[in-house]
């Protein structure tokens, strides 16, 4: 099939490269600022005690830092009386494997959190394959005061908050995705210090930081079309226009 591309000799390919160079490079200062700016947020005190279900029984918010002064908690879609996880989670948890030796290097403990048993939760694991720690917010209000589970009475309400806004309570579901993170200082006090919500989330997510720079990009219809379970993809490779 010809490429729906021009196609040019080396020398014009460089010149367009270059200006290309340029925009990424802008783009790199831009992300260090806003990464500035992220670290120089005001933090909350966590005056609220979370008790979760884990595999080693019940612990607190303050305790799954296992150790480290800093939390990262992913707010995975997985419902009680889900059958399995979100694909989308599904597709970023597939990145926190390789992650995790370095990340508890840097004193850093990175933990997913969902309204489900844990029953529920071990099994999916299982399924996935997947050996990072991952415990029950259900029925202790964690993953409701972060704004990303809704009872059918919220969603039935009119109005619920995601992404520090307000949407049409038809346009959500029960469960959303999110990334929270904390701090604990030497006294045991913990504080919230960020939360990122919906494409807040793409850059957790190296297979499209790779997809970007392929030839077709994400190659995508809708957002995210392409993405199943690790275990639900056939042989045929996906093919697009």
């Amino acid at each position: 099939m010809t490429p729906n591309h021009a196609v040019v000799s080396p020398g014009e390919w460089l010149e367009a490269r270059k200006r290309l160079l340029a925009l990424e490079k802008e783009h790199t200062r831009l992300r260090d600022k806003i990464n500035a700016e992220r670290q120089a947020l005001p933090w909350v005190k966590m005056e609220k005690t979370y008790v979760f279900d884990t595999a080693a029984g019940p612990k607190t918010l303050a305790e799954l830092f296992d150790g480290r002064s800093q939390l990262l908690v992913y707010h995975f879609m997985l419902g009680a009386n889900w059958e399995a996880g979100c694909k989308s989670c599904s597709f970023v948890a597939d990145h926190f494997a390789g992650a995790l030796p370095h990340l508890n290097h840097h004193d850093v403990t990175l933990i997913a959190a969902s309204n489900a048993p844990l029953e529920k939760i071990d099994a999916y694991r299982k399924r996935m394959g997947w050996h990072f720690p991952w415990v029950s917010a259900l029925g202790n209000g964690f993953n409701s005061d972060f704004h990303v589970s809704f009872t059918p009475a919220e969603l039935a309400g009119g109005k619920v908050v995601y992404n520090f806004t307000e949407i049409d309570g038809g346009d959500a579901y029960e469960e959303l995705p999110g990334l929270s993170a904390f701090y604990k200082d030497e006294d045991g006090t913990v504080y919230h210090t960020y939360s990122t919500y919906a494409r807040g989330l793409e850059e957790l997510v190296g297979t499209f930081m790779l997809l970007d720079r392929a030839p077709k990009g994400r190659n995508e219809g809708e957002v995210m079309d392409f993405v199943r379970r690790h275990d639900e993809y056939d042989e045929t490779p996906r093919r697009r226009a």
